[in-house]
């Protein structure tokens, strides 16, 4: 057949640098190498100096192009400076990749009954003001350097809908309220952008996930079995997601291959949010 395109291709990276923000995380540590596997350098922004060198060396030695740079997303006085150096140092990315979860220690009581004025503030500034100034940042540099970039925000299932109580029932769990108007101003922050940056040709989308398979964030404890089989019991897949399948939507996102979408909503979530 004549012209065809090269559709594997578009699935490359060559040539290209992403930075992702919260790097080693559970979902970032295969955002990061994802993005190393399809020939992109792959920046690795997060705060675990130790864990970030030796993450970057093991995908070196593997023969990819990775990088580690200490930043620390919820330091949001110097956040303009702190950026301008890692662009300094690497360039201006074509990819802008944000999978941090930032939050305070106090996280836990979010709820409604429990949390305070102060935990509420302090969670938006750190969580959705740093989403939103990174992207700015990101975007304008790439307006700047001429780049036709991609950005990707991480949403959540729960930033489209409310949280399904019933799956926290035989536990100590409870809903949030700070997460979901965090994830929720991400999201539509998202749709914003696309309709400012595209006629630079910068793409803006929002990856929301749902329940991932694996440890608690910011913690080594397992996730309450309890709650992973009522999760499961009412996800149409009958599973959990897995880190691997959420990077592989970010790399899409990405990618050329996804070059015609801009200001999309694109759920991971086995289904859940389809009924």
């Amino acid at each position: 057949m004549k012209n065809m395109h090269d559709y594997l291709g578009r699935f490359r990276l060559d040539g290209k640098t992403a930075f992702v923000v919260g790097g080693l995380g559970l979902i970032g540590k295969e955002v990061s190498a994802s993005i190393a596997s399809v020939g992109g350098t792959s920046v690795i922004l997060d705060v675990n100096e130790s864990k970030g060198q030796a993450f970057s060396a093991a995908l070196q030695k593997e023969g990819f192009e990775a990088d580690y740079k200490n930043f620390d997303c919820s330091n949001m006085a110097n956040l303009d400076t702190n950026f301008s150096m890692v662009i300094d140092e690497f360039g201006c990315p074509d990819v802008f990749i944000n999978c941090s979860y930032p939050r305070t220690d106090d996280w836990g009581k979010s709820s409604f009954r429990n949390i305070t004025l102060e935990s509420f503030q302090n969670n938006v500034d750190i969580h959705m003001n740093s989403y939103s100034w990174l992207a700015r940042l990101a975007a304008e540099a790439m307006v700047k350097n001429g780049n036709s970039g991609s950005i990707v925000q991480f949403g959540s299932t729960y930033g489209l809908v409310g949280q399904d109580l019933t799956v926290y029932e035989g536990t100590d769990m409870q809903e949030n309220i700070t997460y979901a108007a965090i994830k929720g101003g991400i999201t539509n922050l998202t749709r914003l952008m696309a309709s400012y940056y595209g006629k630079y040709n910068i793409r803006v989308n929002t990856l929301c996930p749902g329940g991932i398979s694996g440890h608690v964030a910011g913690k080594s404890d397992e996730q309450n079995p309890v709650f992973v089989k009522n999760f499961c019991k009412k996800t149409p897949l009958k599973r959990m997601g897995n880190p691997d399948e959420i990077a592989s939507a970010a790399l899409f996102l990405a990618s050329d291959a996804a070059s015609y979408i801009t200001g999309a909503t694109i759920t991971v979530d086995g289904g859940w949010t389809a009924i």
